[in-house]
C-alpha cells in the first residue's frame, strides 16, 4: 500500500527490511565458511614454503663448503645465497636484480625468463666443477632442490680446472666480481691493473724480426723434429768433398853437420897423494924441525 503521496508505507517497509538483513547476514556466514576453508588449504602451503627454504638453504650451505665459500651464514640469507650461486657459475651475480623488475608488464615477463636461463648456466657450471655431465641440469631443471640434495651430500669435489665458460668473453654475463670469503673462479679472474703481456709471448723485433726462440712459418721449430716414419731414415747432409792436398814440403837444403870426434881420455893417470911419515916426532911437546 502507499500513502497519499504515492510512498509504501511503514508497514510495507518494514518486512522488506528484516528480509533484507536476513539476507545479509547468511550471506555473511557462508562468507566466514569458505574462508576458513581457505586457510585450511592454504595452511599446509603456508608451512611447507619456509620448510622447502630452510632445507635448500642447507644443501647450498653444502655446495658452498665444497668450492671452498668462507661463513655458512651465507647460505641462509635470501637472495644473497642466489647472488653466490651465480656466481660460483660463472654468471654476474648481479644478474639476479632482475627480478626487481618483474612487476613490469610484458618486461617482467621477459626479464624473469631471462634471469630462470641465468639460473640454468650457472647450474651447469657448478655441475661440471663437481664432476656432472650436461644431462643432469635436466633434473634441475625439473626439480631443482632434488639436484642440489644430490650434489651436496656426493662424493663430488670441486674442481675449477675445466675450460672457460663459453660466455667468459662477454663482459654482461660473465663475473668479474672479487668478494672477501668466496674463491675467485680461475677463469673469470679479473686481469689485475698494469698487466703486461702474458708470460712466454715476446712482441716482435723492429725490423721484422721474428722473436728470440720462434722461427718463421715453415721453419721446424727449436727442439721439435718432424716425426719419422718406420722403416724410413732422413737422408743427412751431404758429407763435402776432402780438402785438396797442399804443395810438397822442399827437402833442406844441406845434411845436418855429422857429430863432433870424442874427447880423448888423459894420457896417464894423476899422482896419487904423499903418504904420512911413518914416525911420529920423540917429544911431543916440542915442535916439529
Amino acid at each position: 500500500m502507499c500513502d497519499s503521496y504515492g510512498f509504501a508505507t511503514e508497514d510495507e517497509i518494514r518486512p522488506r527490511y528484516r528480509r533484507n538483513v536476513g539476507l545479509m547476514y547468511d550471506d555473511y556466514g557462508y562468507g566466514m565458511y569458505g574462508a576458513g576453508w581457505l586457510l585450511a588449504m592454504m595452511l599446509p602451503l603456508l608451512l611447507l614454503g619456509p620448510i622447502l627454504y630452510a632445507v635448500t638453504a642447507w644443501f647450498l650451505m653444502k655446495i658452498f663448503e665444497k668450492a671452498g665459500v668462507q661463513g655458512k651464514w651465507r647460505a641462509w640469507v635470501p637472495f644473497y645465497n642466489i647472488m653466490i650461486f651465480f656466481k660460483l657459475g660463472d654468471v654476474s651475480p648481479w644478474l639476479v636484480f632482475g627480478v626487481l623488475l618483474t612487476w613490469i608488464p610484458v618486461l617482467g615477463w621477459l626479464v624473469s625468463i631471462g634471469v630462470g636461463v641465468m639460473g640454468i648456466l650457472a647450474a651447469y657450471r657448478i655441475g661440471q666443477k663437481l664432476q656432472k655431465d650436461g644431462a643432469w641440469i635436466v633434473l634441475y631443471i625439473l626439480v631443482a632442490p632434488v639436484w642440489l640434495g644430490i650434489l651436496a651430500f656426493d662424493s663430488s669435489r670441486w674442481n675449477v680446472s675445466i675450460p672457460a665458460a663459453a660466455w667468459a668473453g662477454n663482459s654482461f654475463l660473465a663475473d668479474r666480481t672479487v668478494w672477501d670469503g668466496i674463491p675467485v673462479q680461475p677463469n673469470n679472474a679479473a686481469p689485475a691493473p698494469g698487466y703486461g703481456a702474458p708470460q712466454g709471448y715476446q712482441p716482435p723485433a723492429p725490423g721484422g724480426y721474428p722473436p728470440q726462440g720462434y722461427g718463421a712459418p715453415g721453419q721446424p721449430q727449436p727442439g721439435y723434429g718432424q716425426p719419422q716414419q718406420p722403416g724410413y731414415a732422413a737422408p743427412g747432409a751431404p758429407v763435402p768433398p776432402p780438402a785438396q792436398p797442399g804443395a810438397p814440403v822442399p827437402p833442406p837444403a844441406a845434411p845436418p853437420a855429422q857429430p863432433g870426434a870424442p874427447v880423448p881420455p888423459p894420457a896417464t893417470p894423476p899422482a896419487p897423494p904423499a903418504a904420512p911419515d911413518a914416525e911420529p916426532p920423540a917429544d911431543p911437546t916440542q915442535p916439529p924441525a
